[in-house]
C-alpha cells in the first residue's frame, strides 16, 4: 500500500484585480469624446472542496505554492477586464483547515463542501468611472487589488466508525480482513501494516460502518517509537475502539499490563482517545488449550467491568458475539449523541 499523506503545508494566493484604463474616445464626427477608459477583472478566488473521492493529500506534494487566476486589465471603449478563473484544490473528507501564522483551525471538512480560503482582489476603475462635471476629461484610473494570500496546513484525520488497535502480533490485519471485505497484508511477524487500513462492515439492516487498521502501536508511540504514533490521529473521529490482544501469549495479569500500556499511549497522545469506549478482543484462542487460562482472564476482564469477546480471527470464530457486541457499542454512541444534540 502506498504511504499515506495526511498533512501538507502549501502557500495558496488568490488573484490580483485588474488595472482600470486610462482612454479617450477618438472617433471621427464625434469631437470632445471623452473618458472611455474600462475597470480591471476581479482576480479568481480560492476555494478548498472536500470530496469523497480524494483519499489522501499525496496530490498536494507535487509543488507548494498554488495561484488564482489574474483578473485582466481593463481596455478602450469603456471595455471591462475578464474576471479571473478561480483555484478549486480538493481534500478528502475529514480534513482540518489551519491558518499556519495563528495556527489556528478555519474549517473541519466533516462532509462534501466547499469553502473560501482566499479572496480576490478587486479590479481597479477606469478613467471613465472618474468623470464629473467638473472633471470631464479625468485622466487618473486604479490599480487593481492584490488578491488574499497565505500559508495554510491541511492535516487530515481519517472519517472512521471504528479503529483497530493493538501491539505487534495481535492480530489486528487478520481481524479487518475478517470482518470486512478488505484483503490486508497478513505474515508473522511485526508492522505488517505500515498505514492506516480502510475497511466496510456492514451489519444487520444494511448498515455500513467504515473500520480503520492502524499501525501496531508499541510504547512510546505518542512520542514517535514505531510505526503507530504518526497516526494516532486517525482515531480522533471514532466511535469505537477494538483493542486487539494475542490471547495465546499472555497470562491474565500480563494481559492487564498490556491494555493499560496501549492505554496510556492514547492518553499521552489525546486525553479524549482514552474516553473512546473499547472492546478488548482476545484474539488467537484457537491456539490456548488450557482452559482454567481463559477462565482466569474472565474473571479479571469482569471485575474491571470491560467490554470484551473472544475470536479466532484466523478461524472465523466467535466472530458472531465481537459483532453484536459493536453493534450495541454503536447503537448506545447513536442514542448518546441524539440526547447532546437535544433530538
Amino acid at each position: 500500500m502506498d504511504k499515506l499523506v495526511d498533512e501538507v503545508k502549501i502557500y495558496i494566493k488568490a488573484g490580483d484585480g485588474g488595472n482600470g484604463c486610462t482612454s479617450f474616445r477618438r472617433e471621427k464626427y464625434i469631437p470632445r469624446g471623452g473618458p472611455s477608459g474600462g475597470d480591471g477583472g476581479k482576480g479568481g478566488k480560492v476555494y478548498i472542496l472536500s470530496s469523497m473521492v480524494i483519499t489522501s493529500l499525496a496530490h498536494l506534494t507535487r509543488r507548494q505554492h498554488y495561484y488564482a487566476e489574474r483578473g485582466t486589465n481593463g481596455g478602450k471603449k469603456r471595455l471591462h477586464g475578464k474576471k479571473g478563473k478561480d483555484l478549486i484544490i480538493q481534500v478528502p473528507i475529514g480534513t482540518m483547515l489551519i491558518d499556519e501564522e495563528p495556527g489556528t483551525i478555519v474549517h473541519d471538512f466533516t462532509k462534501e463542501e466547499q469553502y473560501l480560503i482566499a479572496e480576490g482582489g478587486k479590479g481597479g476603475k477606469g478613467n471613465a468611472r472618474f468623470a464629473t462635471s467638473t472633471n470631464q476629461a479625468p485622466r487618473r484610473a486604479e490599480k487593481g487589488k492584490e488578491g488574499e494570500e497565505r500559508w495554510i496546513r491541511l492535516v487530515m484525520k481519517l472519517v472512521a466508525d471504528i479503529g483497530i488497535i493493538g501491539l505487534p502480533n495481535s492480530g489486528k490485519s487478520t481481524l479487518i480482513s475478517a470482518i470486512t471485505s478488505v484483503k490486508s497484508k497478513i505474515a508473522d511477524y511485526p508492522f505488517t501494516t505500515k498505514s492506516p487500513v480502510l475497511g466496510m462492515l456492514e451489519l444487520e439492516d444494511y448498515r455500513c460502518y467504515i473500520v480503520v487498521d492502524m499501525p501496531a502501536l508499541v510504547k512510546g508511540s505518542y512520542n514517535g517509537a514505531g510505526l503507530g504514533g504518526q497516526f494516532l490521529k486517525h482515531l480522533e473521529r471514532c466511535k469505537i475502539l477494538l483493542h486487539v490482544i494475542n490471547t495465546s501469549s499472555e497470562e491474565a495479569n500480563r494481559l492487564i499490563v498490556k491494555l493499560n500500556e496501549i492505554n496510556n499511549e492514547l492518553n499521552r497522545a489525546n486525553p479524549e482517545l482514552g474516553q473512546i469506549p473499547h472492546i478488548i478482543v482476545l484474539n488467537k484462542i484457537d491456539l490456548i488449550d488450557d482452559s482454567e487460562k481463559l477462565k482466569n482472564i474472565v474473571r479479571l476482564l469482569e471485575s474491571k467491568g470491560l467490554s470484551y469477546s473472544f475470536v479466532s480471527a484466523l478461524k472465523h470464530s466467535g466472530l458472531d458475539d465481537l459483532l453484536d457486541k459493536i453493534d450495541k457499542k454503536l447503537n448506545e454512541y447513536s442514542t448518546k449523541a441524539s440526547r447532546c444534540k437535544g433530538e
